[in-house]
């Protein structure tokens, strides 16, 4: 492996609590379990590293508490941070919501980690470069974020997110224009192209995006739908007991990362990623990926099986 993960951001603090149903509007419910993690960002660095990648964070963090618990984080994952604290204020959190079924739910309040502090690292074509959705919500970051894909030599994985609809069209097109691989979960395929099913959404992103780029479309327990080079496959994710879905797509995404950086090839890149994120959510909390040695012992034992 000689490529690197450069995370362009945002690692934030997840307050994470385990709720019986949602509040109705006006209401309460009182949770079952509460826990404060590193969160957004960090789910993707943190699965891709355990999954031995050499990563770089290279998004702001906080000079407050927030900010401690997030550079503690990724040091104990051996993620390297590319930028000093940002004295102006702290990390942001976001509030996770999730019920017995294992969906989750957000509310976010961004912090300095929506900054690109120090600009982004240099960057060759063994490296990939990640950008998230949100941060293209950020108009002086996304502008750095697009000069930077623009003319970077290294692979874009770009994960839109949920609030994609919000990023400005002339600004998506461009960012797409410059994606090597496009990771989206169903839902934001669906809003992004009006299309019903993920093969098709897939089919038409892909029409969206230059011809050596590839499309990745997550679709939870179903698996993913994958296009490169003109031909689409249906790959099945492992049969498991949910019980958090609060970072699947974070795993697939920096585990499929990692494998590209290993040079593996696509098919079992995207198992692989679909592999860990089957994983992740057999276990409670937001950055569950497995290390490398879990998931080729999990692998191992659905093939036995």
């Amino acid at each position: 492996m000689t490529g690197r993960l450069v995370h362009s951001g945002q690692v934030l603090v997840d307050l994470v609590m385990q709720v019986p149903a949602l509040p109705p509007p006006g209401g309460d419910v009182l949770a079952t379990g509460t826990t404060m993690l590193p969160g957004g960002g960090f789910n993707v660095v943190a699965a891709a590293a355990r999954a031995g990648a050499e990563v770089l964070y290279a998004g702001g963090h906080g000079a407050g508490p927030h900010g401690d618990l997030v550079r503690a984080a990724l040091a104990a994952e051996g993620v390297t941070v590319t930028a000093p604290p940002d004295p102006g204020g702290d990390t942001g959190i976001c509030v996770t919501l999730v019920d017995p079924s294992g969906e989750r739910t957000f509310v976010t309040g961004s912090g300095v980690e929506t900054a690109l502090p120090a600009g982004l690292p240099a960057t060759t074509a063994d490296d990939v470069l990640y950008v998230s959705g949100y941060s293209l919500l950020v108009p002086d970051k996304a502008g750095a974020l697009l000069a930077a894909a623009e003319e970077a030599s290294a692979t874009v994985l770009l994960d839109p997110g949920p609030l994609v609809t919000d990023v400005p069209d002339t600004l998506w097109e461009r960012m797409l224009a410059a994606t090597g691989v496009l990771s989206t979960n169903a839902r934001e395929a669906r809003l992004l192209t009006g299309e019903p099913t993920p093969a098709r959404a897939a089919g038409a992103l892909a029409r969206q995006l230059r011809d050596d780029a590839a499309v990745v479309v997550r679709d939870g327990a179903a698996g993913c739908v994958v296009v490169r080079d003109g031909a689409v496959e249906d790959v099945p994710a492992p049969v498991v007991d949910a019980v958090d879905t609060n970072g699947a797509g974070d795993a697939h995404c920096g585990v499929l990362a990692a494998e590209l950086l290993r040079g593996t090839a696509w098919s079992e890149a995207v198992a692989r990623a679909g592999a860990a994120a089957a994983l992740a959510v057999t276990r409670h909390g937001p950055a569950t990926a497995p290390t490398r040695a879990e998931l080729d012992a999990f692998l191992t034992g659905a093939a036995a099986g």
